[in-house]
């Protein structure tokens, strides 16, 4: 089945929220998927945030099906009223059926048009307090990538945007697929939309040092790895002692405990949507028993995991 996805695209709207989500659904069509991605808006051309022109823009589609998506990407100005025409075309659109996805301040366009009400939804976390305020009748959470509410898809900034894509692309054609997508996009960590936004995957790599960049990645790909600081020094090429002392510098921690915090986020994910053992998620997060898990757990969560399981986000 090829699915129509339609890119709304208005004065002010942000290049990388566009580009992101459609560059996982081009990816996607590379491996036997079907997307058939237009981009529409109110008028022919347009000058997005970045002042890069798009012009040839189709029209609103006057139908929209049960099968398509729209997309709708963060913009510039959020402080401003969305336009009412293109609000009335979404609500049209979502009583056909169709999904709507928001990138970033996205969602406010949502929001004008009333479709947050009485919805779970994100933005990005400079926004999380603008959006509450504006539509209180939205039940709106700071610490979600992305969020499915019905036929409504909020998510954070552009990265969350591709997170929000490879999650639908496997839902329409399986985790191998969405997988395949990931690794093509050199997207190394998939995220779920439940991870938090200040998440570890995200922390401690605002730096330029690729050789610890290398070390990072390996252990968030392997977070049960056991090995030694000689083994991870050569995979930066450095010395053991220069890879501790400009780990720490570049990161603001040490490798143990950046290696710790990500074994206590994949409990977490674990704890919250697997019915495994205690023991079982110690064992599939590199903690020698659950009585380890336990105690870290408590020290570093301040509870223990047993109140964790299944805990839901809250607004």
């Amino acid at each position: 089945m090829t699915r129509r996805v339609f890119v709304v695209v208005f004065p002010g709207c942000e290049i990388m929220d566009i580009a992101g989500p459609v560059q996982v659904l081009w990816e996607a069509n590379a491996h036997q998927a079907l997307y058939d991605v237009q981009y529409c808006g109110l008028c022919d051309t347009v000058a997005t945030a970045q002042a890069l022109f798009v012009s040839h823009l189709q029209p609103l589609p006057a139908a929209v099906g049960a099968d398509d998506w729209v997309l709708v990407p963060g913009f510039r100005g959020s402080d401003g009223p969305a336009p009412a025409e293109l609000c009335r075309w979404l609500q049209a659109a979502v009583h056909s059926g169709a999904r709507i996805c928001s990138i970033c301040t996205g969602a406010f366009v949502l929001g004008a048009a009333g479709l947050l009400d009485g919805r779970r939804c994100t933005t990005h976390w400079k926004h999380i307090e603008a959006l509450r305020l504006r539509y209180p009748q939205a039940q709106v959470f700071d610490n979600s990538l992305y969020i499915e509410d019905g036929p409504i898809v909020t998510s954070a900034g552009i990265a969350a945007g591709i997170d929000m894509a490879i999650g639908l692309v496997g839902q329409d054609g399986g985790q191998q697929l969405a997988s395949t997508v990931a690794r093509e996009m050199v997207v190394y960590m998939r995220r779920d939309g439940e991870q938090p936004q200040t998440s570890v995957y995200l922390q401690h790599q605002n730096h330029l040092r690729a050789g610890i960049h290398s070390v990072q990645q390996y252990l968030i790909n392997n977070p049960t790895a056991e090995d030694t600081l000689e083994q991870l020094a050569a995979r930066a090429h450095l010395s053991p002692r220069h890879l501790t002392r400009m780990f720490r510098q570049a990161c603001g921690i040490s490798i143990g405990e950046f290696r710790l915090q990500l074994r206590l986020e994949r409990a977490r994910t674990l704890l919250q949507h697997s019915h495994l053992t205690l023991e079982a998620i110690a064992a599939e997060c590199g903690f020698s028993d659950a009585r380890q898990l336990r105690r870290l757990w408590t020290k570093h969560v301040g509870r223990p995991p047993s109140t964790s399981r299944h805990e839901q986000n809250r607004p």
